[in-house]
């Protein structure tokens, strides 16, 4: 996907971008703290018909991707999430000008560096927001979607925005 470079990254620059990252990792983290604080290991408040707050441990990727490993996938995900952060902060310091597509960078760096970080001091990622409805059930147990966090919210959240801006770029070439 070919990018024209923004001019000495016009408004503002890279930091701004840094700044909503650091913003999105201080939420995650803050987040995770209050609920290793306040629940034990699959402690859970009900706050409506379809949605708890459960506490949570990840050791694997998406949907628990590998979970059961003997715990190298510690190791393979946090290099994947460092490899991915100084990507994505060398493409902010290429395209700082473009702010979708920046945005959508930076939420991904925020999330990518938060589950980074769990898996650093924890060994596992900790989830806590989980959704269930009726209406899943053919595509997971109970109809109850797999628990995840803040972190997980911005690097999905970057990924929409990235699809919308590459449908704007495509849109605007015609």
């Amino acid at each position: 996907m070919a990018r024209g470079k923004s001019a000495g990254g016009a408004r503002g620059g890279l930091w701004p971008w840094l700044g909503w990252a650091l913003i999105v990792l201080i939420i995650d983290q803050f987040t995770k703290v209050l609920i290793v604080g306040y629940y034990p290991v699959g402690g859970l408040t009900t706050v409506t018909s379809f949605f708890d707050v459960v506490r949570a441990h990840n050791t694997g990727a998406a949907f628990s991707f590998l979970a059961t490993g003997s715990g190298w996938q510690r190791w393979l995900f946090t290099a994947i999430g460092v490899g991915a952060a100084l990507f994505i902060v060398w493409q902010l310091r290429q395209h700082s000008g473009q702010r979708l597509f920046s945005f959508a960078l930076a939420s991904i760096l925020g999330g990518a560096i938060g589950n980074v970080v769990d898996r650093m001091v924890h060994g596992y990622v900790v989830d806590f927001l989980q959704f269930h409805w009726s209406f899943l059930a053919p595509m997971f147990p109970g109809g109850y979607f797999p628990a995840f966090n803040i972190a997980d919210s911005a690097i999905t959240l970057g990924a929409i925005c990235l699809v919308i801006d590459e449908l704007l770029r495509v849109k605007r070439s015609r």
